[in-house]
């Protein structure tokens, strides 16, 4: 194992599990694939308004948070949360980690339902960790394990499964998809109490020990697979060598650059320095209306507009999709978003920007940082940034990144960046071991776009 853990247990909230945070309890619900229903997000605005912080928080998992709750409405939010469908099980609420491409065709938005539901009837699936993540398509998130459509499969028939993002050649037909994704969660169960001797348990794949192959192996001696040997060379369709793809062979959709944004009408596949996509879809003929919420922060007001809308996706670069428009209500659509606030077009100062809930709301955060990243932040391509208050940084993106980081020395006052940007760190992160400090140099806010381009 890599990492020491002191306890089995994670402190991933959940809806009926909530977080004793510095301004009252936190509420995370689950969306299996960031879908949800206008009406549901209508409960939780309501829910928002009437005992909390009147805003919803969006997750870098594609999630919703409720902030600010009191104890005494604990069971009263639990409640109605049950009675709009987004808390189908109390012994399962923390492990529904299901993410799926925002712009996901009809087959897999039916097997992210189908999974979910599976997890949710499967009792020994209830001692997965919090953090445990399945994933159904391609994903900008370090998922434990992925099934994703096999290039040039009839009909998307044929899927690579893939274990802490390695494609270990175990390949499974549609209609085992489900029963492969339960196995490889339980197989890590079941790898993970191998491991932990006397020590705590693991709560991702990668902190096991050879971890992809061991679990890889127990799934294929469960189901009887056969392990396909991994394409070298150049993968199909061109792009670079497979081996340094570990989806070589494997269709990735709609790809996203770093920062990855979905913004604007969604009519295409074209991505613009800042990742956002615009023009029209292909693969699936879908149109929609995205946004990006600036810091995942969705107000009151927009989430009253987006209620309107028959069934929405949450992203997981902290951005809202209405799927399923012709393209004419899609621009219509952005442009009532836009009037609400939220950003609609990819040059915007918020693209690629996300943060922490920092003070008022953590009370392990050094400052401000929503508040400073407001006086900071201008436009700039490249890299996404995170701003964090302290040294977990919770929610930063799962690949490369810059991170704006509250140090010790940053000033008590909410929003004081300080001469020069006093107080924070700004590191470039190409992977959890490669990290590059960037010595500053002029205003924080130079610094930190700079630091984006490279």
């Amino acid at each position: 194992m890599s990492r020491l853990r002191q306890s089995d247990t994670d402190a991933c909230p959940g809806a009926l599990r909530l977080h004793a945070a510095a301004d009252g309890l936190l509420a995370r619900v689950r969306l299996p694939g960031g879908m949800l229903t206008g009406a549901q997000l209508g409960c939780l605005r309501e829910l928002a308004e009437e005992f909390g912080d009147r805003r919803l928080e969006l997750t870098s998992r594609a999630n919703l948070q409720l902030r600010a709750l009191p104890q005494d409405r604990v069971e009263t939010v639990a409640a109605r949360l049950r009675a709009a469908g987004l808390l189908p099980s109390a012994t399962h609420d923390a492990v529904r980690n299901i993410a799926a491409p925002p712009m996901a065709s009809d087959t897999v938005r039916d097997l992210v339902r189908r999974l979910d539901a599976a997890i949710c009837a499967d009792p020994g699936l209830a001692a997965l960790p919090g953090k445990f993540l399945f994933a159904l398509g391609p994903v900008p998130l370090a998922a434990d394990v992925t099934a994703v459509p096999l290039a040039g499969s009839p009909a998307g028939d044929r899927f690579a499964l893939t274990f802490g993002g390695r494609d270990t050649g175990l390949r499974v037909t549609h209609d085992s998809v489900i029963e492969a994704l339960l196995a490889s969660a339980h197989a890590f169960l079941a790898e993970r109490e191998a491991q932990r001797g006397g020590g705590a348990a693991a709560w991702r794949l990668r902190e096991l020990t050879d971890g992809a192959a061991r679990v890889s192996a127990r799934v294929a001696a469960a189901l009887g697979l056969a392990t396909a040997e991994v394409p070298a060379g150049p993968a199909p369709g061109g792009g670079g060598p497979a081996a340094t793809d570990p989806l070589a062979g494997v269709t990735t959709g709609h790809e996203q650059d770093a920062a990855g944004a979905l913004v604007g009408v969604v009519t295409g596949n074209e991505q613009d320095a800042a990742g956002a996509l615009v023009g029209v879809v292909t693969g699936n003929g879908q149109f929609a209306a995205g946004a990006l919420v600036p810091l995942g922060r969705l107000e009151s007001r927009q989430s009253r507009l987006l209620a309107e809308a028959e069934r929405l996706v949450v992203t997981p670069w902290r951005g809202v999709l209405v799927p399923g428009l012709t393209p004419e209500d899609a621009a219509a659509w952005a442009g009532r978003m836009a009037a609400t606030g939220l950003v609609v077009t990819p040059t915007s100062r918020w693209t690629g920007v996300t943060a922490c809930a920092g003070r008022p709301g953590c009370a392990k955060s050094r400052a401000d940082i929503r508040a400073d990243a407001e006086v900071a932040t201008g436009f700039a391509d490249g890299l996404p940034v995170h701003w964090a208050g302290c040294e977990r940084a919770c929610g930063s993106p799962a690949g490369p990144h810059v991170r704006v980081e509250a140090t010790a020395a940053s000033p008590a006052a909410p929003g004081s960046l300080g001469a020069g940007g006093a107080g924070y760190t700004v590191t470039r992160r190409a992977d959890p071991e490669t990290v590059v400090e960037v010595m500053p140099a002029g205003a924080l806010g130079d610094v930190v776009a700079a630091a984006r381009r490279g």
